[in-house]
């Protein structure tokens, strides 16, 4: 009962239409390494990685919204074994919270992100890591994703991290990704997404971004690269053209195959397991979100890709 009651105050929350406490400008000027809360209607830090040599998966969400004056927190984790297929995902919406910066603080309960002399340590139930930087922080051009109409977020990200420590008490290393956004959207109900955060072989960070209304018509597509001395540069002439679909137990479809093509570069990514969609009870949120990998070329030269996607599939209320 006590999950159903604080499902139902959330679904509240992410459905309500009251104004962001902190109005969205497009032309605000951020500052890339201010990572930390914001005074936003909804805000989230993110980090995911895909570890192929660990044969491993994994991302961590915090949400932090707040409705006619009140905060409401959310925080989940997700780890998949890739040797077994096993996917574990956990979340919590009650325990004490503390948010602070500098230094960056976020915490729920008993799971948290902590930065510490310039790395971070990342301690959420099965999620036991240390990260660190090893590019600045960027803000992605325009500096925001979404429109108007469906809501926008204020987006900046460190998108490359070493990573080392322990998924589910196995000891892991690769790289990671770390987001951090905030705004006036509504995720499943306002504003569907199809998002890549990759790795490229050539040192190049990708992040593509493709918004969608209620009705899955797509409103934005975004996307910017972060070159190896950690410069953030928008992608021009995109295209990301949906190759292959696929259909959960849920009966929810997913684009799982994709080629992303612009001046400059063209990629085939594709997911590296299928079965990775996950159903929040405290969001009230459906999406597929796990490993993804590709092949392709960079101006004249070839390159590979391996990254996490997050492909949002609606609201569980609907």
């Amino acid at each position: 009962m006590r999950t159903l009651l604080a499902t139902l105050v959330l679904t509240g929350v992410l459905a309500a239409c009251a104004p962001a406490t902190q109005p969205f400008d497009p032309d605000a000027r951020l500052d890339p390494a201010a990572l930390g809360p914001k005074n936003s209607q909804l805000e989230w830090w993110y980090v995911s990685g895909y570890l192929p040599e660990s044969r491993a998966a994994f991302h961590w969400a915090q949400f932090k919204t707040v409705y006619r004056g009140v905060p409401y927190f959310v925080s989940h984790v997700a780890v998949t074994d890739l040797e077994t297929g096993k996917l574990v995902f956990q979340e919590q919406n009650s325990g004490g919270t503390e948010f602070r910066f500098p230094p960056l603080l976020v915490r729920q309960g008993d799971w948290q992100l902590r930065e510490d002399g310039g790395r971070y340590a990342l301690d959420a139930g099965p999620v036991k890591l240390s990260l660190t930087p090893l590019k600045n922080s960027v803000v992605h051009p325009p500096g925001y994703s979404g429109t108007a109409e469906v809501g926008r977020m204020y987006y900046q990200s460190v998108t490359r991290l070493d990573l080392r420590g322990t998924l589910n008490g196995r000891e892991v290393r690769g790289l990671a990704w770390m987001d951090h956004q905030w705004g006036d959207q509504i995720p499943g109900q306002q504003a569907l997404w199809d998002w890549f955060g990759l790795h490229l072989s050539n040192g190049v960070d990708l992040m593509v971004y493709r918004v969608k209304d209620a009705s899955g018509k797509v409103v934005q597509l975004a996307g910017s690269w972060v070159d190896p001395q950690g410069v953030a540069r928008e992608v021009r002439d995109l295209r990301a053209v949906p190759r292959e679909t696929w259909r959960s137990p849920t009966g929810r479809e997913y684009t799982l195959g994709w080629d992303l093509v612009a001046d400059g570069f063209t990629l085939k990514v594709d997911a590296v397991r299928r079965e990775q969609e996950l159903l929040s009870p405290a969001t009230v949120v459906a999406y597929w979100e796990g490993p993804v990998r590709g092949a392709g070329t960079w101006g004249d030269q070839p390159i590979t890709a391996e990254g996490m996607g997050e492909f949002v599939g609606g609201s569980l209320l609907r």
